[in-house]
């Protein structure tokens, strides 16, 4: 495999784990941050907006996901998205931990 394929299985991972908080918030009726609010990353988008962006995140990650060539036989594949996985994760968990509830 090329670099260009590990790339790919990280962003995958970076987008699949992207998709759940948007499309969990949309989903229940609660408002929620997107890159598409007034304050762009601060403030709340609808639920409607939520549940759409969640399902590009998640259509973008299964593309990426056949782009990557992941599959159980491709340990560095499967490694690269549980990477883009956990720093999405983490990544998310900081920035959204001083938002009130």
């Amino acid at each position: 495999m090329s670099w260009y394929h590990y790339l790919a299985c990280f962003f995958a991972g970076f987008c699949l784990a992207n998709t759940v908080p948007h499309f969990v918030h949309g989903i229940s009726g609660k408002s929620f941050r997107t890159p598409f609010a007034r304050l762009q990353g601060k403030g709340l988008s609808s639920p409607t907006v939520n549940v759409v962006w969640g399902l590009v995140n998640l259509l973008v990650g299964f593309i990426l996901l056949r782009v990557g060539l992941v599959s159980p036989a491709n340990d560095w594949g499967l490694l690269a998205l549980f990477a883009g996985v956990t720093f999405v994760s983490i990544s998310l968990s900081k920035a959204f931990a001083d938002r009130p509830q």
